[in-house]
This record gives structure tokens, sequence and C-alpha cells, in this order.
């Protein structure tokens, strides 16, 4: 048991390597994101300092993995990453994006019933641009209740009351760009002549 922990310990830093190269992350932008000191992340990851829990959990939290597949990886790290889908009140989240820091990228799906909620709105830190893939999705943004048909899109600074959810009977399929405050995704768009907002 002890040479299976062993072995175990001594993959995690490779494979917090390969993680941090396979995402394009710094060493400096990894510890902004976890707390860790670049000379401890530099150490876990050439294998001078033993892993512990306090430094694997928010290492793993900051790389979009479990513990387990952290610690179970074998030496030379796996460069597949399994992305998978977290159900919250009644949303499917799909994390399209494992880096730490800058913009996240999530696939959300919302079921048909949410239409028939009442709007929960919630405020908190960030910028979110949302573009519907299926169905139809309603979003209420402070005094404005929209809804948004497959191919529009909505950005919005998360600091204004907001809720999201399904506008018709079917469920809505869309693509969430988030990032917190000061990070904004570069769009380049020109309105169709005519065309505005609408609500439902």
């Amino acid at each position: 048991m002890d040479d299976d922990l062993n072995q175990a310990l001594d993959a995690v830093g490779p494979r917090l390597r390969a993680l941090r190269q396979q995402r394009n992350t710094t060493l400096a932008e990894l510890s902004a994101a976890t707390g860790i000191s670049v000379s401890t992340l530099s150490r876990l990851e050439s294998g001078t300092r033993r892993p512990t829990l306090e430094l694997l959990l928010p290492l793993a939290r900051a790389h979009g993995v479990t513990l387990d597949e952290l610690v179970d990886a074998p030496p030379t790290g796996d460069p597949r990453i399994h992305l998978r889908p977290v159900t919250r009140h009644g949303m499917t989240m799909l994390p399209l994006t494992r880096r730490a820091g800058g913009i996240q990228a999530y696939k959300l799906v919302i079921p048909a019933d949410s239409h028939r909620r009442q709007p929960d709105l919630q405020t908190h830190e960030g910028y979110e641009w949302l573009y519907v893939l299926n169905g139809r999705l309603r979003l209420v943004l402070g005094d404005h209740d929209l809804v948004l048909s497959p191919g529009e899109a909505a950005e919005f600074d998360t600091r204004v009351p907001h809720w999201f959810g399904a506008a018709g009977t079917e469920p809505v399929e869309f693509l969430s760009l988030f990032g917190q405050q000061g990070e904004r995704a570069h769009l380049r768009a020109r309105p169709a002549p005519g065309t505005t907002a609408r609500s439902p």
C-alpha cells in the first residue's frame, strides 16, 4: 500500500506540469489563482516538494480536475482532458476551458420547465457573454426581460441583477463566456439593419 501511495504521489509533479503547460498557464498565473507561491509550485512540479491535500485541493480546482484524476495520473501525463458535465439547480453545465484565470467557457442546457419558474435574480463580480445554440433563452437583466433565439447573443456586467432560463416548451442550449471583473470577450460584430432587442 505504501509503495502504491508513493508511486501516486510521485506522479503528481509531472501531471501538474502537463496540465499547466497544456493550458498555456504560467507559474505566476497559477500562483495568483491558487494562492500558492511560485517557488512551491515549481518544487511540486519538479518533485522536490511532497504534495499535500492543502496544496492539491486548490490546484485541482484551478485545473478543473478531480483529486482522483490528479493523483492517479501516470508520470508522463495524459494529454487528454475528459470534460464532465455538472448539474446545478436543474441546469447542466459542461466546462469547455480548463486553464486557470482568464475567460472561462461553458456549454449550458436548461430544461423547458424552467420557463414556469419565478426568476430569482442574482448578482456577482464578472462579465458574461451568451450565445444561443438551440431553443429560446429568456434573459432577465435588471429591468429588461428579453428572449434570445438561436444565433442571438447578449453581453452584460454580472453586477447587474440577472437570471436566465428556457423561454418556451423546449430546452435551451447556449454557450457562455465568463470573465472576472475587467475581463471581457473581444467581439467584432455589425448588427443587421433595423434589428433591435426583442422582449417576450
